[in-house]
């Protein structure tokens, strides 16, 4: 017989404990059809089905055979599982919380003050990123993740922590747009100061600014709004950027509040499988205070 992968063998047991591949997926964080697979391999392995499903049911029925593997295989892997999780508890719990460079920057610091009153001994692992937070979090590679980019994911959690207005910002030696409503046409010949391609904040900016199917040019591509504002205070162009990124210790621009621009919501998201988990718990409860408490700082 050929060599029998773990990772099959625990699709397998979950699908059989649980009844279904929905179920299992959900509790190994991967797909629907991954799980299904994990079981079609299995099956080559022992040269025999296991599981059989009925069309248009959800729920599926072991085999003779798959009954017989599930009997050999359940006292074992919960032997397995059960000291695997006392050595884990037994370390320092983990959290790896991904983020854009802004929100990680002037947003976290608030929740995580209040995160670590309750949770001193949780170490929490931070990953600056943006465009690729789904793939890390369907693969494995996050835990959590905050974010204005609503993914879709039926394996991803998400919900709204809350909302944040923008600001046009550009070098104060630079004359004002009269009103709101002359920014665009203010904006399309000017030097321009965005964000990577594919972040939301840069794409919103885009479609704000656009007139007449056209759009200012952007002469510098950046990955965090303290770069921008960097730029920006040196004269190279102008931005829109989160207002709450905006400081009092800010020199050489001027910002004016885009009221006319619709909120960003800003998303709390997690795998499905650690809806329930007490930290994830406590940090979603910290972060939905976090705007908050910057916009009273």
């Amino acid at each position: 017989m050929a060599s029998v992968s773990l990772n099959h063998l625990q699709t397998f047991y979950l699908v059989a404990k649980h009844g279904s591949y929905s179920a299992a997926a959900r509790l190994l964080n991967i797909s629907y059809q991954s799980a299904a697979n994990h079981i079609r391999r299995l099956e080559q392995v022992f040269r025999e089905d296991l599981v059989v499903s009925e069309r248009g049911s959800r729920a599926v029925l072991l085999t003779p055979r798959g009954q017989s593997l599930f009997r050999l295989l359940e006292p074992e892997l919960d032997i397995m599982f059960n000291r695997l999780s006392e050595v884990i508890s037994m370390q320092r719990p983990l959290l790896r919380i991904g983020m854009p460079q802004a929100v990680l920057f002037y947003l976290f610091p608030h929740a995580l003050t209040a995160f670590q009153k309750a949770y001193p001994d949780v170490h929490l692992l931070t990953f600056e990123r943006d465009t690729v937070l789904a793939d890390l979090l369907t693969s494995g590679n996050l835990d959590v993740a905050i974010t204005e980019r609503f993914f879709g994911e039926p394996l991803i959690s998400q919900r709204v922590i809350g909302e944040f207005g923008l600001s046009l910002v550009f070098p104060d030696n630079w004359p004002k747009p009269a009103r709101l409503a002359d920014v665009p046409a203010w904006a399309i010949e000017r030097p321009f100061v965005s964000y990577e391609p594919g972040q939301v904040l840069r794409n919103l900016s885009l479609d704000y600014l656009s007139v007449d199917g056209r759009t200012p040019e952007v002469v510098m591509s950046v990955s965090s709004t303290s770069c921008v504002k960097r730029f920006i205070s040196n004269g190279t162009g102008f931005s829109v950027v989160p207002s709450w990124s905006l400081e009092n210790s800010d020199q050489g621009m001027l910002a004016i509040p885009l009221t006319d621009m619709p909120p960003v919501k800003l998303y709390f998201c997690q795998a499905q499988f650690l809806v329930e988990n007490v930290y994830v718990k406590a940090l979603f409860q910290a972060c939905e205070t976090m705007l908050g408490a910057t916009d009273r700082a």
